[in-house]
């Protein structure tokens, strides 16, 4: 009997040993208690726990606190000072533990057709909007900025059907979980890993592909800069862009005051006859929309995810400041915001 009860949690939980079959399950477990709960208050009473949760994760987590600390003293160390730095940081923190602990559980149920308008402002969204209506294909590019899970799920709100690529957590219970209220809430997902052909077929078609834009992409990616850094960039967003000679919408969902209320704007739309002249076309690509999300960026720094890993690598050093400063120098030239 006990064989059979592990062999099933086992499958369940699609883990190799029971102790983190085990593990999975009381994640899972704690996830949906935690779900149950906050359900039960308002959503600016359960932003106002996130924050709390923030502080204490900034007080507890030396290293997060360090890491986060490191990398905006050098993207924004010449424009503010230390005890701002330390502020923008902490902000990070509290502004994420909204996010991950309540605001990505309780956004499919909050936005729906009829209630988005309250809680999402639309900023000059209109020739965005002509592209996400035209008969080709897009791919939208955002950060780990502001609430990238409420700008797919306000789109799709507006009768525009989007495929999110993703990548899998690593409790396949979880997973399943987050799966599920992103499909209620209109997202369709694309798993990354071997998503290049069904990512093809999806422009191909004229439909939409979002893409979170600045995680590093290893010794393999492309190196572009980033706050004045070469960040490692996947190739992928710009290849499929110039393959299916699609534009590349760079946008970000930021919040506004303190609660859940957010204003969706584009930074930037990039159209496949601006990279025609390039000598690098598929850097050029990568770079602008790189630059694209670092301005939004900088208009509300306390709202990008700092503890993130994002130049963990970095190129051999030979000719590499030559390279960056050129292609930094040439998307600027070309990277108006768009108007409408």
């Amino acid at each position: 009997m006990w064989r059979a009860i592990t062999q099933r949690l086992l499958e369940w939980t699609e883990a190799p040993t029971l102790l983190i079959a085990l593990r999975y399950a009381a994640e899972y477990a704690a996830l949906r208690l935690w779900s149950l709960v906050i359900g039960c208050f308002p959503i600016e009473t359960n932003l106002a726990t996130g924050r709390l949760m923030g502080r204490i994760w900034w007080l507890v987590k030396r290293s997060h606190r360090e890491r986060a600390l490191e990398n905006l003293r050098h993207s924004l160390g010449d424009r503010y000072t230390q005890p701002e730095l330390r502020r923008i940081a902490r902000r990070s923190f509290e502004h994420f533990a909204q996010l991950y602990l309540v605001e990505l559980w309780l956004t499919p149920r909050i936005i729906n057709k009829w209630s988005w308008a309250r809680y999402v402002e639309l900023h000059q969204l209109g020739p965005a909007i002509r592209e996400l209506l035209s008969e080709r294909g897009v791919i939208m590019v955002t950060a780990h900025f502001g609430n990238f899970e409420l700008l797919g799920f306000t789109i799709c709100r507006l009768g525009i059907p989007l495929v999110a690529v993703m990548r899998p957590l690593d409790n396949p219970l979880v997973n399943r979980h987050l799966v599920r209220a992103r499909q209620a809430g209109g997202l369709s997902l694309l798993y990354k890993k071997g998503a290049t052909q069904s990512a093809e077929s999806i422009l191909a078609s004229g439909g939409t592909l979002c893409f979170i834009g600045d995680q590093d992409a290893g010794r393999k990616g492309i190196f572009v800069d980033f706050f004045g850094r070469p960040a490692s960039t996947y190739k992928s967003i710009g290849l499929l862009a110039m393959q299916q000679r699609v534009p590349i919408i760079v946008g970000a969902a930021t919040r506004v005051g303190r609660g859940f209320r957010y204003r969706i704007a584009v930074q930037r739309i990039i159209q496949p006859e601006e990279w025609d002249q390039q000598a690098d076309p598929l850097r050029w690509v990568t770079q602008t929309f790189s630059h694209a999300m670092e301005g939004t960026i900088r208009q509300a720094p306390e709202q990008y995810l700092w503890v993130h890993r994002r130049w963990k690598h970095q190129p051999a050093p030979r000719g590499a400041q030559r390279h960056h400063a050129a292609d930094s120098a040439s998307a600027r030239t070309g990277s108006a915001p768009a108007r409408t």
